[in-house]
């Protein structure tokens, strides 16, 4: 996009001083980003490109976003944590109020840019620590907002809808391709009446939805420079949902010893060490809110996830590969095995993770 543009777009918004440059920033796959920078000591800024295709109500994103940092930081200055601005996400509105722009049918939103910080990826016993203890921090801080906020990905970790989406799937059988994976159906259907429990839980009134942030990884936390954890990023997919969003999808790809598209399914195994790291310092934080049922269905979470990920994967394969992108044409049955042996690795250790959690509870 040419920077006049560019400059148009952040002018848009209340930022202090003067546009100086407009540069990319990072290599995000979702959204395009950018860094305002601004003269003098003003703050610089991050311009971000919003997919709507993604996320159709901006409106309601936005809503979500600006609610939950809103009340972290009503939090932490309550608490008396200092250097607030470098520990929460900081949202900056247009002139008109908003805190989206829409320009030429793109729509555009700024935020302060936090100087001198540090990413994160990948998995190790020790960042697993950090990942569960933020992210617990992260609902508990967030478990008495008294917004109502939207699913802005709606039905996105909903077990009864993606079980619906490939019942409709077998049923079409748009590819002829059913008739060769019958054991992988029958594997999704004796599983499907009991990992449906935390929607039946729900219904019944025993099983609250909480703010979870729904894609739990340390990459979307924010370190200081000398690795002390800062805040979570990426606030695209907070939404309501049941805590195993953020548990069980953690561990279904933190755990899993291989790529979730690995075809090496004898090497895979569901990864004890990083679950215990995780678990401890997931219940550090949130066992403070965390429910009974809660705390007793953190197993059930651990394995609800490698199952919906199964389901959405082989529903994919069966449609003809038109939602995942893919590489070779098994691709996608390839993941469904994947994840299907994730799953029956994870059941053989619920025992030892009901034995684990109940330790860290004594």
């Amino acid at each position: 996009m040419e920077q006049n543009q560019l400059h148009h777009i952040a002018q848009q918004f209340k930022i202090k001083g003067n546009v100086v440059e407009v540069k990319p920033l990072g290599n995000g796959l979702i959204n395009t980003t950018y860094k305002v920078v601004t003269d003098g000591d003003n703050p610089d800024y991050v311009l971000q490109h919003i997919n709507n295709a993604i996320f159709p109500d901006v409106d309601m994103l936005m809503n979500n976003i600006v609610a939950v940092t809103n009340h972290i930081r009503s939090k932490k200055e309550t608490a008396g944590v200092p250097d607030i601005g470098r520990r929460v996400l900081e949202f900056v509105p247009c002139t008109d109020g908003k805190y989206y722009y829409l320009h030429e049918d793109k729509y555009w939103r700024v935020m302060v840019f936090i100087p001198d910080t540090v990413s994160k990826s990948g998995v190790s016993p020790e960042s697993s620590y950090i990942v569960g203890e933020t992210f617990g921090d992260f609902q508990a801080m967030l478990a008495d907002i008294p917004d109502t906020l939207g699913e802005s990905i709606k039905d996105f970790h909903n077990i009864e809808f993606r079980l619906q989406q490939f019942h409709e799937a077998v049923a079409a059988d748009k590819c002829g391709r059913a008739k060769d994976v019958q054991d992988i159906i029958d594997e999704i259907e004796k599983r499907a009446d009991d990992m449906c429990r935390s929607e039946k839980l729900y219904r019944e009134g025993k099983l609250p939805k909480r703010i979870c942030h729904c894609d739990t990884k340390v990459d979307n936390i924010l370190f200081d420079k000398d690795d002390s954890v800062l805040c979570v990023i990426d606030l695209d997919t907070v939404m309501p949902s049941f805590v195993f969003s953020d548990y069980g999808d953690f561990l279904r790809s933190a755990a899993n010893t291989q790529p979730e598209d690995s075809p090496e399914y004898d090497k895979i195994e569901f990864r004890m060490d990083i679950f215990k790291a995780f678990t401890e310092g997931y219940l550090k934080t949130a066992r403070a809110f965390l429910q009974p049922i809660e705390i007793e269905n953190l197993p059930y979470g651990a394995t609800l996830f490698p199952y919906m990920q199964l389901v959405r994967f082989f529903a994919d394969y069966l449609n003809g590969d038109t939602y995942y992108k893919i590489q070779y044409p098994e691709h996608n049955l390839v993941r469904s095995r994947n994840q299907l042996t994730l799953l029956k690795r994870a059941e053989a250790h619920i025992p030892e993770m009901v034995a684990f959690i109940k330790e860290q509870l004594a």
